[in-house]
């Protein structure tokens, strides 16, 4: 996984519930890289899940939740750190028709070694999107997240309906509500 997302995962927390918390929660979470991310690693998905679990004992919240909370916060720094990305863009149904054929193709031209999730088109409309989302992590809740974050930045109300399918793959539909 990108070292991009822990080092934002972090930050989050340490703007969340402080920096005496996290660091103990870094600690207690034993990961082979001891806590420490940079934001150009690659490390184990295991341990995004181990951080992730022990902030949720120590906070009462839900791990989905948590990862939810998280997509929807990374959504924002990753437009503004990548703005090509959003540019010419005005609406979160837009970025995701995009996400396979030019984001993650970017993305892949950065960090070769990234383990994308795919988000394939099965049905398009200006205020409508159904995907079919695979990733080997399944990580619908950071989906969900950043779609909710995407929304929120583009100025929109969406609702967001995930059906998990057999294997590593889900149904995400999106709905524009005015």
């Amino acid at each position: 996984m990108l070292g991009v997302i822990f080092t934002n995962l972090i930050e989050m927390m340490e703007k969340e519930v402080g920096l005496e918390l996290t660091e103990r929660v870094l600690d207690e979470a034993n990961t082979s890289s001891n806590g420490s991310y940079t934001s150009v690693g690659y490390y184990e998905p295991a341990e995004i899940v181990a951080i992730v679990t022990r902030l949720s004992v120590h906070t009462g919240v839900p791990i989905p939740d948590l990862v939810r909370k998280f997509g929807h916060y990374l959504f924002k720094l990753l437009a503004e750190g990548h703005p090509h990305a959003v540019a010419g863009k005005t609406s979160v149904i837009q970025i995701l028709s995009t996400l396979d054929s030019h984001i993650h193709v970017e993305v892949k031209k950065l960090y070769p070694e990234a383990d994308l999730p795919t988000f394939e088109t099965i049905e398009e409309t200006d205020s409508y999107i159904k995907l079919l989302y695979t990733s080997t992590n399944r990580l619908e809740p950071l989906a969900e997240g950043l779609i909710a974050g995407g929304a929120e930045y583009f100025g929109e109300q969406v609702s967001i309906h995930i059906e998990p399918e057999p294997g590593s793959s889900s149904i995400i539909e999106v709905k524009k509500l005015d």
